[in-house]
């Protein structure tokens, strides 16, 4: 009979064993321990599990949960051991001493000791400072022979059996990484970043001939790296990865990958045709091939062989994750993370066939079962603190097994080698599902239609475009040619890209025929445009077409051309209007004079910019001068009212600046069509001349202005138009209008402004 999985979890009540497949039950014979648990993990032999608690580090025998020793000592939040079980690594956070030295805070303890030695007299066998908590453990070779651990520009070798004295020395100036290789050849790979404009650098020695490398690589674009050999440690897969991408391209930074064979027979950077970043890398069991997850979403996944040829392409899709089973037969290929939580599982053996695909939604932890035929997903804390636990599936997609737990920190598989668990056929029979998964699943209301994205009312029933389709979909490849302040437009696959437009500017240069402004293609006169466009589009083109067709039409009649309509007024601001613009435009203005007139406060503010006290009708045009004036001679003045040459029968100053201003040039606002009429002596103004062909369009309204009379007229005006707005206060002040204090205060400066007025000859 086979060898039972083992399943370890670690939350914030304590830790809990059980065996997995088919039982599912807890181990016999352990008592869970309860309380403030900083870690937990297996031997990599399977003999031994640990823990630690604030007081002490606890191993017992993963097989039957007996107590096997005591560490007796505390604090500690790392542990480790080494490959074979014969040692234990703690790591406690880094202190001083009481002369301020940093206390050795890395300790390797023989795991089984001679009953000579109780709990309490336990000896370490190694103590070294170590204050970064990343890299903290011990590298030691398969047959625990060596170990090593990195040091200031070096690399330190040590015999497994004496660890208080250096055995040899890697010497490598600037190192920060390294990676001691599994398999029976002991091999080491050192990282050096890039400095000073030197490249960086991956060397892989022998050891423990440190005189020169057998192997290495050089490159740009790395500030990290990941070192991952194969099981064989016959071949190393470099993932470098900068922390700025230069291009703009990425928010977190460039990636790049190599690899390297362990005896510098080949080396090279493996090419990747989708880009974007590299999301995850894996090597098989058989060391012979790696899986690689790269590209902006939807990502491509492709297996390689060991010389980076590529053997196989598997489908787009939204995935970052890819794990081969601790056999070789299938690997997964799922999305996490932000993702959906997608896993694909393919069979190697069936020509890449796959077997089936697994929703696990917000799964933060996944990994393969010692026997390869299930597959464990988690939610841990602190990663996401809602819907923490376990789920184990069946490689067919059938769910074996569901727990909830409050805040699970930790879970892992108890580490079993696959010759003692064979896989002979993992598909069939399935296996009967336990009790909580059949629970869990009748809890679980399954979707009876997929939402799918927000389409809005008029795109509903419609097929998707192109260019909204993700690539797998069938749409456009993403691009990406960085987003930074001196690129001025890119295509990111989503839109189109345009062109850079400065607002009042003229295009650099003329568009080709049929491109509408900004970039694309304008669809005016096509079918394919009027398909596109919607109900209410359609129809203001219709009205539009419409309206010009009637221009048109008496453009022909010649009831422009010819100038004869005596009701159409002349003069620049209505020269380029259309018969029915310009027949609008006096009806509205008869309309707001005859509201002005029986406005029963007889106050309306001037729409113009200047803020409604504007000097002489500032802001309007020629034709509003005109309007202003007829009506003030065929109807009698409202309490307040505007005239041209600003306020009536408000006070003697404005009549006698009336007087003073028609024999000096207007102010901006005040036409030349007034200025005649106010001098009936003058010649009269000359007609406008038609320059407008038929193919143009409408001429722009333009007003025609005079500048002030000099510095003096200036201040004159500007003071008058603090007297206007002092009346209106005092009017506002009289209808019972409660004033704020600085309009109060604005109120009692009128008489300093009068006498400013007489100091510039002013009389009124």
């Amino acid at each position: 009979m086979a060898a039972h999985t083992q399943l370890a979890y670690r939350t914030s009540k304590g830790i809990g064993i059980f065996n997995a497949a088919p039982d599912y039950e807890a181990l016999p014979g352990f008592s869970r321990p309860e309380g403030n648990l900083r870690c937990c993990c297996y031997s990599p032999d399977s003999k031994y599990f640990a823990w630690a608690s604030p007081e002490q580090v606890s191993v017992i025998d993963a097989s039957n949960g007996n107590l096997v020793t005591v560490l007796p000592t505390p604090n500690v939040f790392e542990l480790g051991f080494s490959p074979l079980g014969t040692y234990i690594i703690t790591w406690q956070r880094p202190t001083k001493d009481e002369e301020g030295n940093a206390t050795k805070n890395l300790k390797v303890w023989r795991t089984v000791v001679d009953d000579a030695e109780n709990g309490q007299d336990r000896t370490v066998i190694g103590e070294y400072v170590q204050k970064s908590q990343t890299g903290w453990n011990l590298q030691y070779t398969t047959d625990e022979k060596f170990c090593a651990r990195s040091v200031t520009n070096e690399v330190q070798f040590y015999e497994s059996g004496d660890l208080k004295t250096v055995w040899n020395k890697l010497r490598v100036e600037g190192v920060t990484t390294f990676a001691v290789s599994p398999g029976k050849n002991h091999s080491v790979a050192v990282f050096v970043p890039e400095r000073k404009g030197m490249p960086a650098a991956v060397k892989v020695f022998q050891v423990p001939q440190f005189n020169a490398p057998i192997s290495q690589k050089t490159f740009f674009k790395g500030d990290k790296v990941q070192l991952k050999w194969n099981d064989l440690g016959t071949s190393l897969i470099v993932l470098a990865q900068t922390e700025v991408d230069k291009t703009n391209k990425s928010y977190y930074g460039e990636t790049n990958m190599y690899i390297l064979s362990a005896n510098g027979s080949f080396d090279s950077r493996v090419q990747l045709d989708k880009e974007g970043p590299i999301h995850d890398v894996s090597w098989s069991p058989n060391s012979k091939e790696f899986g690689v997850v790269y590209g902006y979403m939807p990502a491509k996944t492709t297996i390689f062989n060991a010389r980076a040829v590529a053997q196989h392409n598997f489908d787009l899709g939204p995935r970052n994750t890819i794990l081969f089973s601790p056999h070789g037969r299938f690997v997964f290929v799922a999305g996490f993370g932000n993702l959906a939580g997608h896993m694909d599982i393919y069979d190697l053996d069936k020509d890449y066939a796959k077997v089936c695909t697994i929703q696990a939604a917000n799964c933060t932890h996944c990994e393969w079962s010692p026997d390869g035929k299930h597959i464990l997903t988690a939610t841990t804390s602190p990663r996401l603190r809602v819907d923490n636990g376990i789920r184990i599936w069946h490689v067919g997609g059938t769910l074996m097994y569901h727990e909830d737990l409050l805040e699970l920190y930790h879970v892992t598989w108890r580490p079993q080698s696959a010759s003692t668990l064979p896989l002979e056929n993992p598909l069939q029979p399935v296996p009967t599902p336990h009790s909580s998964a059949l629970q869990y699943l009748s809890t679980v209301k399954t979707p009876s239609k997929p939402a799918g994205a927000y389409r809005p009312p008029g795109a509903r029933g419609t097929t998707t475009p192109l260019l909204f389709k993700r690539e797998d979909e069938g749409g456009a490849a993403y691009t990406n040619t960085g987003v930074s302040s001196t690129n001025a437009s890119f295509s990111n696959g989503f839109g189109k890209p345009r062109r850079r437009e400065v607002p009042g500017a003229e295009l650099a240069d003329s568009l080709p025929p049929g491109a509408a402004p900004g970039g694309g293609v304008s669809l005016i006169g096509t079918q394919e445009g009027d398909e596109a466009m919607s109900k209410a589009a359609l129809k203001n083109k219709k009205k539009r077409e419409a309206k010009k067709a009637k221009e048109a039409a008496e453009r022909a009649a010649g009831l422009v051309a010819d100038g004869s309509n005596p009701n159409l007024p002349t003069g620049p601001s209505s020269a380029g209007r259309s018969p029915e613009r310009r027949d609008a435009r006096n009806d509205v203005r008869g309309d707001v004079r005859n509201d002005a007139r029986g406005d029963a406060r007889g106050h309306q503010r001037s729409r113009s910019k200047n803020g409604g006290f504007g000097s002489q009708g500032g802001g309007r045009s020629p034709s509003q001068h005109r309007a202003y004036q007829g009506n003030n001679q065929g109807n009698s003045p409202g309490p307040h009212r505007r005239h041209e040459s600003g306020y009536e029968n408000q006070g003697n100053y404005r009549g006698g600046y009336q007087g003073h201003q028609q024999h000096n040039h207007h102010r901006a606002g005040s036409g030349h069509q007034q200025h005649y009429q106010k001098n009936p002596n003058a010649a009269p103004p000359p007609a406008p001349i038609q320059t407008q062909t038929e193919d143009q369009g409408p001429a722009p309204d333009l007003t025609v202005t005079s500048p002030g009379g000099g510095l003096q007229d200036k201040k004159m005006r500007s003071l008058l138009k603090k007297m206007r707005a002092i009346d209106d206060l005092k009017m506002r002040q009289a209808g019972g209008e409660k004033l704020e204090d600085t309009q109060v205060k604005k109120i009692s400066t009128e008489e300093s402004i009068r006498k400013e007025l007489e100091s510039l000859g002013f009389h009124g």
